[in-house]
């Protein structure tokens, strides 16, 4: 053991352990949590002997501030198969607590979770929710899963979705406030997926906005029928004109059902496609910090071998950055689809506006009831400007982020 292994580090008696905001960590377990490696900041930090750390379960630095319910997502998360991202307490074992912002990524024959030091404004927040959380599972005897979804529900009310958006939210919202607070230049790629983000959530309420405005129209050509029947027989044209309007309102219905609704449309694609290219972005980060640390780190491991434990960090480093540079290229698929299908759009309401003005013509032959007819046909016009206005938006915010990708 080298002179630096048997250097004392001052830590404190009370509060939190030593981890700066420089650091990074991890550690490796298999798939029951048994601790297999690690590297020198986590012994450091938890304060164990490396005697005392491998071969114990992770849960050894379970803090009991700790919600139940936060576990219960996680080990949901990676049965499924998946990578999860979470603010974790732990308890070192001279008893003093720190926390980080854990991703845990499946790995060959188990679990890799690699730590920085959190500390955004997002951090704070969730430091109270999961107070809250736990004194309800204290208090009211809250069961994990149901404190899961006390979890759930506090996410919901934040805006997101799932809890993959909630991760992936606060684990960009770390990385860049770690930047400005270690003075270094703001992640490019990090905030260029986040520019990105806010574009996708843009256009899903860009498409929200759609569906409402179709749904107002389609009741128009039932409308022009009724009017067409009073002023039979000289209503003919219209009649035909509004079976026209009609057919071409059905085909634009099946285009919304194809693209905007349910969870294969591409809006909804494109969404889920940032999202994951925005976590797999910042894991491949975080890895890449572990790997470039282990590297460099001189300390002892103990009985690990640190030739394989570099060997795989370095390998899952590789895996990661493939997933996220595909997952760009996803991005961009899904953004080219709605661009074009926006074109398709774009020319039915070119049929629908020639129909329109041949309405208009319509009305002025019939003075009887053309102020009625024309005021429907002025309806179409207002429902036609503002679905061809969002659809511009839409095929505005999807090549801002297919120019994103380049």
């Amino acid at each position: 053991m080298s002179f630096v292994d048997r250097r004392i580090e001052v830590r404190p008696s009370t509060g939190a352990a030593p981890f700066a905001l420089n650091e990074v960590f991890f550690s490796r377990t298999d798939e029951r949590g048994v601790i297999q490696a690690g590297n020198y900041v986590f012994k450091r930090v938890a304060n164990y002997s490396w005697e005392e750390l491998i071969g114990a379960p992770h849960k050894i630095i379970r803090h009991p501030d700790m919600p139940k319910g936060v576990f219960q997502l996680f080990w949901d998360t990676l049965n499924a198969g998946d990578s999860i991202g979470a603010y974790v307490k732990n308890k070192a074992k001279d008893g003093l607590y720190y926390w980080v912002f854990a991703v845990v990524v499946p790995c060959k024959g188990g679990y890799l979770s690699a730590r920085i030091s959190p500390c955004s404004t997002l951090f704070e927040e969730v430091k109270a929710a999961y107070n809250d959380m736990r004194q309800a599972e204290v208090n009211e005897g809250l069961s994990p899963v149901d404190s899961a979804q006390r979890m759930m529900d506090w996410i919901h009310g934040k805006g997101f979705e799932n809890y993959h958006q909630f991760a992936t939210h606060a684990l960009s919202e770390e990385l860049l406030a770690r930047d400005a607070g270690l003075e270094r230049p703001r992640d490019a790629k990090i905030s260029d997926l986040r520019r990105m983000m806010a574009n996708a959530e843009t256009l899903v309420e860009e498409t929200q906005g759609l569906v409402k405005d179709f749904d107002a129209m389609h009741t128009i050509p039932h409308n022009l029928r009724v009017i067409a029947s009073r002023i039979e027989p000289s209503g003919g044209p219209v009649t035909v004109l509004s079976q026209n309007y009609g057919a071409m309102s059905r085909e634009m219905s099946d285009w919304f059902a194809a693209h905007v609704m349910g969870e294969n449309s591409n809006f909804n694609a494109i969404k889920l496609a940032v999202t994951n290219s925005l976590f797999v972005e910042g894991m491949a980060r975080i890895l890449n910090e572990c790997n470039a640390q282990l590297q460099t780190e001189q300390r002892g491991l103990g009985s690990i071998d640190m030739d394989a434990e570099r060997s795989n960090l370095t390998d899952m480093v590789q895996a990661e950055t493939d997933r996220a540079r595909k997952g760009v290229e996803e991005v961009d698929l899904e953004a080219d689809r709605i661009m074009r299908a926006c074109q398709v759009m774009h020319r039915q309401f070119l049929g629908l506006s020639s129909t329109r003005v041949l309405c208009k013509i319509e009305s002025a032959r019939l003075p009887e009831s053309g102020e009625t007819l024309s005021d429907i046909i002025d309806q179409l016009g207002v429902f036609q400007e503002r679905i061809s206005r969002r659809l511009d938006n839409i095929s505005k915010l999807s090549n801002e982020i297919r120019m994103m990708d380049q």
